[in-house]
């Protein structure tokens, strides 16, 4: 487990050949390597993940693309008065009061049908479900991984987490610090099991790590991994 600024790095290329091997690196070392990890920071960046990095790179500039789009070009992507999505789809900002300064558009699974994809940019829609089905395959990897880290019977957190109509992803624009207002979102935990983060060239993510907030640096084609509140026992990863 190598380290890259304030996170662990864990190399996943193993857990995606036959032998269980890709040079140096095993399963069994790459697991460890998550299991240390999410025992010291709760987050680790992985590399060689099976997520194409021409992909997250599309779909990051078609998000930006559609961030600089004038606001009432955006607001055609809202999701429809009463949708019976969990949470609302399609683009939102959040409201002036809010302490988070931001704004992001959020799907489902596109086999739901909850989702309200914008009309431009072109090739919006069809980056964003090809990223999602990538990112899902990659949840799921982790998932297991997690499940054997913790020691817990095969296939336990797959079957707990069964039902997979809350899985979502959203691409978040961060208004720009002003003297006053300098928070993109909030400091927070998460509560689901596990989060991944895509990072622009830009930066802004910070972890807290013994009391301190240390930035976490953008790397080209890494996914930063989050295991939120509810893999813990004890109250710690075990």
């Amino acid at each position: 487990m190598a380290a890259s600024g304030a996170l662990p790095v864990v190399d996943l290329a193993p857990f995606f050949t036959d032998d269980g091997h890709d040079g140096g690196v095993s399963r069994a070392s790459a697991t460890e390597a998550v299991r240390q990890a999410c025992r010291t920071h709760g987050f680790f960046r992985a590399v060689n993940h099976g997520v194409p990095a021409h992909l997250m790179g599309r779909a990051l500039e078609l998000s930006a693309a559609f961030f600089a789009l004038p606001d009432e070009d955006k607001a055609r992507a809202r999701a429809a008065e009463g949708a019976e999505a969990p949470l609302p789809v399609g683009y939102a900002r959040q409201p002036a009061h809010s302490a988070d300064k931001n704004e992001y558009v959020l799907v489902f699974d596109p086999k739901l049908g909850f989702n309200v994809y914008p009309a431009e940019p072109a090739g919006f829609r069809e980056a964003v479900e090809e990223c999602y089905a990538k990112l899902t395959e990659l949840g799921l990897l982790i998932q297991e991984v997690v499940n054997e880290c913790m020691g817990l019977p095969p296939g336990f957190l797959s079957d707990y987490n069964s039902d997979r109509s809350f899985d979502f992803m959203a691409a978040l624009r961060y208004f720009p610090a002003t003297e006053e207002e300098v928070n993109g979102i909030s400091a927070h935990e998460d509560g689901n099991c596990i989060t991944f983060v895509i990072q622009d060239g830009v930066g802004g993510l910070e972890v807290l790590k013994d009391g301190d907030w240390v930035p976490v640096e953008p790397v080209d084609g890494s996914i930063i991994v989050n295991l939120g509140d509810v893999i813990q026992r004890r109250g710690h990863f075990v």
